[in-house]
C-alpha cells in the first residue's frame, strides 16, 4: 500500500525498439492496466505492451 492508501499492484511495461523497459503506470484490476494496453494499441503504438503483478513484500 502506498501513501495515498490505494493498492496498485498491477503494472503496465513497455518494451522499446531497443530493448529498453519503462512502466507506463500501476492499475488496481488486471483488466484496467489491460484496457490501457488496448487503447494504445489501438491507437497505433507499435511497442510491446504487457501487464505484470507486483509481488506484495509484506
Amino acid at each position: 500500500m502506498n501513501d495515498s492508501g490505494a493498492v496498485l499492484p498491477w503494472l503496465v511495461i513497455r518494451e522499446d525498439d531497443n530493448g529498453n523497459r519503462y512502466r507506463v503506470g500501476r492499475y488496481a484490476t488486471r483488466d484496467e492496466a489491460q484496457h490501457v494496453i488496448d487503447t494504445l494499441e489501438d491507437c497505433g503504438h507499435q511497442q510491446l505492451y504487457w501487464v505484470e503483478r507486483i509481488r506484495s513484500t509484506a
